[in-house]
């Protein structure tokens, strides 16, 4: 089988590359990547003259592009997104451009292949579905409403949409999963995890938004692998799954852990002002995964932390020169 990663230099998109190629030997990927900022080679490479891989340096908002990379394609695994909130707050219009009519492009394509594309993969993520109040007891569920709060997220909403609409209009085969947040190795070190480490490592303030109470609901970039492998295998056509990693944390917890993993002192820790818009809690309910799939998360959450911090401590020249882009 053959395989198209959409991102795939990204942080969770070559995560599953390496996951993919490790146990699915006779298979083999493109990657098709724009390398943006958050796009780095140097994730892949290990693999970079592995027969089974291909690198195709292309933009998914560029329909020349993605008929370059589906040449020959079985399946669509469709990572490549903006997905900053922070930077879509700033200025939303490459959001829409990426997250939308890129996602357009590749639909566009697949239907053109009809017959030849077996499934479309499209990745989405909790912040469609909104915020939940800290005492809420529910969590957010394949039937939960969308409610974006922020112009990534309403990208997103945007381009899950255009997926059902489209493969229901063209009758072509989807799926889609809504994932809770990642942590990992090669994540980009603007996010919560790696910037908290790096700040630490070099004893300058960690930032937290607000009071630092928002939750967020964790699951290791592995788990989250297993979960796509698991809907790509036996995941039912025209249907939603969602991935949650079952570890609830605030982001105050998350900064004094790693702190405390560094043996630095939480007088690092600097309360910032807030994010605008910024959701109080997300949780992901991945009932239906477990029942349909037989998927749930392996990575316990201080097993998986502990290596993640050990991964930047053993990996500065990763990480170091991607803190000036």
């Amino acid at each position: 089988m053959k395989l198209l990663v959409t991102g795939g230099a990204g942080f969770i998109g070559s995560n599953f590359i390496h996951y993919w190629l490790a146990n699915h030997p006779t298979d083999s990927i493109v990657n098709l990547d724009a390398l943006t900022y958050a796009g780095n080679l140097e994730n892949l490479r290990d693999i970079e003259k592995d027969p089974r891989y291909t690198f195709v340096h292309g933009d998914i908002r560029n329909p020349a592009d993605v008929v370059r990379a589906m040449e020959g394609v079985d399946v669509v695994v469709h990572f490549a997104a903006e997905s900053h909130v922070d930077r879509s707050i700033d200025g939303g219009k490459v959001f829409l451009e990426t997250n939308v009519i890129g996602t357009y492009n590749l639909l566009e394509e697949t239907k053109r292949r009809a017959g030849q594309i077996k499934r479309f993969h499209h990745i989405s993520t909790d912040e469609v579905f909104g915020s939940l109040e800290l005492d809420d007891p529910h969590k957010f569920n394949e039937k939960s409403c969308h409610d974006a709060r922020s112009p990534y997220s309403a990208s997103k909403v945007a381009a899950e949409q255009l997926v059902r609409a489209y493969c229901h209009t063209h009758d072509l085969p989807f799926t889609i999963s809504n994932c809770s947040n990642n942590y990992g190795p090669y994540m980009f070190p603007e996010k919560l995890f790696p910037l908290m480490t790096v700040n630490a490592l070099r004893d300058l303030p960690l930032p937290i938004y607000g009071d630092g109470l928002n939750i967020r609901d964790w699951i290791h970039v592995d788990d989250h692998c297993r979960g796509i492998e698991a809907i790509l295998e036996k995941g039912k056509v025209g249907e939603t799954y969602c991935l949650g990693g079952n570890a609830e944390i605030p982001n105050i917890e998350i900064a004094k852990r790693i702190l405390d993993i560094l043996h630095k002192p939480h007088s690092l820790i600097k309360f910032v002002e807030d994010r605008k818009g910024h959701d109080r809690r997300y949780a992901i309910d991945s009932s239906k995964a477990k029942a349909e799939l037989g998927w749930e998360p392996q990575v316990k959450f201080e097993e998986g932390l502990e290596k993640f911090v050990q991964w930047y401590v053993e990996n500065r020249g990763w990480w170091e020169p991607l803190l000036a882009r």
